[in-house]
């Protein structure tokens, strides 16, 4: 077995020590251990979310290579007992991408970039390539209201290379060490702008600051010491990662719908759901199309899993021993689905959800209370909403007396579990649910190209794909 400092040998000499010390001998140190499905959609609170970040990445996130949240943080690596009262930190981050806000301010911007990519001149070229062309103009939109020049290039640059460090993620290769670097290099230049972009939403210098997550940060999380201005900055660019499932999910999805060498069944759902009405709610709590969208995202899962830190007897850091639940087996898992394997939307019909009884739930599963007591948190952004949660931590929002649940069973993972479920989970899959109809309404079919070579492109964890998918339209 090759210890770190016989790897330590083995690097380019382009590799200097600050970068050996603080990224790769960590980084080859540490363990990750696979940790059990859950048979409740939730994670116990023994397997904290407090630093748990692949140790090779803190570089890119702090100065010190180490974490720091003073200087601001996210709620993607704190732990239950730092987010304030009743889950706060997640409530206030959710309350920005809830559904009427994303009917109303975000999927006309989705449906520009949808427009741009499948515009005529695209047809037959790779389509991940395009995607990338105009995903940090979507990405800084959403966030921050500012598109195109007024996005700096060095801006632009962060986010490629913090997506390259994702997906080609050793620190022992060359182009990980580059693209950590060089975030390293840009995240003061980025960290500044984002800030003056901040102060630009709080004086109304923005089209539409409503429609901006920033906006809704502001105003619910009231610069209190859970959502303090630092971490909205810090949200801005750590969602680099967040949403990085978008790009693996596009891919994934062209791929299955492929007309010569996608999946029948996801194929055949596809027409089914679209032409029998996808927006039409038959009696359940969600659409033909939300279902479609669900079985997707529970067969494809994007997001390989949720990793945890955990605490150690003999004291070790925490840092270098993680626990990974995995996604795609606890969506796959026979406990939770008498047909695990097959692809059928229409599981979800009487799936149970966030909005079911607290206390039905928590007598099913036999515990003597609910684990997460429901709390409601009233959003002071001028809407008459609030967010809650279910029995099992899972946040979810409640806008004019309608609630807009979630799956909550253990059955449905891709987007985690529990306190600990994705707070943009319901705008990508809306944004799903927009490529679907565009792709729908735009008579488009999927094709793999034949080309000498392609580009090998980084989209999310541990994943570059080959850019050979392109399109064509139905005559």
């Amino acid at each position: 077995m090759n210890t770190p400092n016989a790897w330590v040998g083995m690097l380019p000499p382009a590799f200097d020590p600050d970068y050996i010390e603080h990224a790769v001998v960590p980084y080859l140190k540490s363990s990750e251990y696979v940790g059990e499905r859950p048979a409740l959609p939730m994670i116990d609170l023994a397997l904290s979310k407090e630093n748990a970040a692949p140790p090779h990445f803190w570089g890119m996130l702090y100065e010190g290579w180490a974490p720091d949240p003073e200087k601001g943080t996210t709620v993607f690596i704190t732990g239950y007992g730092q987010r304030g009262p009743d889950n706060e930190r997640k409530k206030i981050y959710a309350s920005a991408t809830t559904p009427d806000l994303c009917a109303a301010k975000y999927v006309p911007k989705i449906r520009g970039f949808l427009a741009r990519l499948f515009a005529d001149t695209n047809a037959g070229k790779p389509l991940m390539h395009e995607y990338y062309r105009n995903y940090f103009d979507l990405y800084w939109d959403l966030h921050l209201g500012v598109t195109g020049d007024a996005i700096p290039s060095e801006v632009r640059a962060i986010g490629a290379g913090f997506t390259a460090v994702l997906g080609h993620w050793y620190p022992t290769e060359s182009i990980v060490r580059e693209n950590i670097m060089r975030v390293r290099e840009l995240r003061p230049r980025l960290t500044q702008w984002i800030d003056q972009r901040v102060q630009a939403v709080i004086d109304g210098d923005v089209d539409d600051p409503e429609g901006t997550f920033v906006h809704y940060w502001l105003k619910n999380g009231r610069g209190s010491e859970h959502f303090r201005r630092e971490d909205i900055v810090f949200e801005c660019f750590h969602n680099f990662l967040a949403f990085s499932q978008w790009g693996n999910m596009i891919y994934r999805t062209m791929a299955l719908l492929n007309e010569r060498h996608g999946d029948s069944a996801v194929r055949n759902w596809f027409r089914r759901t679209m032409t029998s009405g996808p927006d039409t709610d038959d009696g359940g709590t969600f659409t033909r199309l939300d279902r479609y969208v669900m079985e997707l995202f529970r067969t494809v899962s994007p997001n390989g899993g949720s990793l945890s830190t955990v605490s150690t007897e003999r004291g070790a850091d925490p840092r270098l021993g993680n626990v990974l639940t995995s996604h795609s087996s606890a969506s796959r898992d026979p406990r939770q689905w008498s047909n695990p394997d097959e692809f059928d939307p229409d599981r979800y019909r009487d799936a149970p959800t966030t909005a079911d009884d607290p206390e039905t739930r928590r007598r099913q599963a036999g515990l003597a209370r609910c684990p997460f007591p429901p709390r409601p948190f009233s959003v002071k952004d001028g809407r008459r909403a609030e967010m809650t949660n279910s029995a099992f931590g899972a946040v979810y929002g409640v806008v004019d007396g309608t609630a807009y649940p979630i799956c909550d069973t253990a059955g449905y993972a891709p987007f985690g579990f529990g306190y600990r479920r994705c707070g943009g989970e319901q705008l990508t899959t809306e944004f799903i649910k927009e490529f679907l109809r565009t792709v729908w309404s735009r008579g488009i079919e999927f094709t793999t190209l034949r080309l000498e070579h392609h580009e090998h492109i980084p989209v999310s964890p541990r994943t570059v794909i080959d850019d050979d998918i392109g399109f064509l339209r139905r005559p």
